[in-house]
């Protein structure tokens, strides 16, 4: 049985942040990997995919973004060279191929049970991601037979897909680029659009994720926002990378032909249906983009560059379509493919204690669980840019200090 200080589990961004973070306080550590480093990267993600945020946002620890292209937006095969490359500069203790079966408490801390064995340590970093699985809603069950389903996690380019019509229901930043993509190979796309962020991927002269770091929007901490709650659970943003200034929001979207229908309901047979809140969601969606903007531009102005840039300007409200269908035959329209790009959530099953609420999400006040244990990577876990690369090294350096404190406190008990 193998013994250490802290485990650990996923080597990703958080988790390499992590690891940078004990080994400069001394803290003998492990880093698990349920494949090869970065192995989400490899494997769940499909094939054109470009990071949405620009390289300047996508330095990682040790590795920080040293190529001239700031403004560029790299495809996941070069992010995993700079993952190894970042990896050996930190001299990271990666354990790979090894998948987590059980955590429990144990005397001295915790029990982590892998398929390669036991090991003993006193605190546990969970840092896979809020992206492990992909949700389907639960009547994904009823969808008729012969009509495939896939999600952001299985899709991988059109050629995937099968014959005839495709219905992407999620219209985020996912849901909106495979709807882009699969349109442009030539077949009919319904796009099933629930609540969304729609951003312009650029404004007044700047990338819009440069105006959210220049305006302090991007390093908010979960301390001081209103119903953190509800920015927990906000779909993520209607971005994309690598596609100059293509913007995918719903106008864009619409004028490569895609239909519009609102979010899905539910099935019953071979019927599909559909809110008819799509008016009202894009009226939403349009109302969050003003304030965001105006917010932009009040910046501008306090800080007297308002002659230096591009004139405050807003983009057209989100056209909607005549009639939105409210229910669809789904064989008789033909539809082959359903890609339910409808979110993602974290992977805890190996977690065998009482750390959850009642909608099976973990507790936790800034990523500390409590009792040695923290998680990085979710939602606004203490920043709103946790869940980026960006945002990986911040929280994890706050996470490691109140790691140490607690071991010298147990310690010195």
């Amino acid at each position: 049985m193998q013994r250490t200080t802290t485990v650990i589990i996923g080597a990703g961004q958080s988790g390499l942040a992590m690891s940078k973070e004990l080994s400069g306080r001394n803290v003998d550590h492990l880093l698990l990997e349920r494949g090869k480093l970065a192995n989400s990267w490899r494997t769940d993600r499909w094939d054109s995919l470009r990071l949405l945020t620009p390289n300047w946002m996508n330095g990682l620890p040790g590795a920080p973004y040293e190529g001239t292209d700031h403004d560029d937006f790299m495809d996941c095969a070069e992010l995993i060279w700079r993952f190894e490359k970042a990896a050996a500069a930190i001299n990271a203790p990666i354990m790979a191929e090894t998948s987590v079966i059980c955590v429990t408490p144990h005397w001295s801390g915790y029990l982590v049970q892998t398929d390669q064995g036991a090991i003993l340590c006193k605190s546990v970093v969970l840092a896979t991601g809020a992206t492990a699985r992909a949700n389907r809603p639960t009547f994904a069950d009823a969808i008729p037979d012969g009509i495939r389903q896939l999600t952001p996690l299985d899709y991988k380019n059109p050629t995937d897909l099968g014959r005839g019509k495709v219905l992407v229901v999620g219209a985020s930043s996912s849901g909106a680029q495979i709807a882009r993509e699969i349109q442009l190979s030539g077949r009919d796309v319904l796009l099933s659009v629930g609540e969304h962020v729609r951003v312009p991927r650029k404004y007044r002269d700047a990338d819009i994720l440069m105006w959210m770091e220049l305006t302090g929007r991007w390093s908010e901490t979960y301390t001081v926002v209103d119903d953190l709650d509800r920015h927990r659970r906000l779909p993520s943003m209607q971005l994309a990378g690598g596609m100059e200034d293509a913007a995918i929001d719903l106008n864009a979207l619409q004028d490569l032909g895609i239909e519009l229908v609102g979010r899905m309901a539910g099935v019953n047979g071979r019927m599909g249906f559909f809110s008819g809140s799509l008016a009202n969601m894009c009226a939403l969606a349009d109302l969050k983009l003003n304030r965001l903007l105006k917010g932009f531009d009040d910046w501008v102005e306090l800080t007297g560059l308002t002659d230096c840039i591009e004139p405050a300007y807003r983009l057209v409200p989100t056209c909607l379509p005549a009639a939105p269908r409210l229910s669809i035959d789904l064989v008789a329209e033909g539809i082959g493919t359903i890609v339910w790009a409808t979110g993602y959530r974290p992977d805890f099953h190996y977690l065998d204690m009482p750390v959850f609420d009642a909608k099976c999400r973990i507790r936790h006040d800034g990523g500390v669980i409590g009792c040695g244990l923290y998680v990085l990577g979710l939602p606004f876990l203490r920043r709103r840019k946790s869940t980026f690369i960006d945002g990986a090294e911040d929280d994890a350096r706050d996470l490691a200090s109140h790691l140490v404190a607690a071991l010298d406190q147990s310690s010195a008990a």
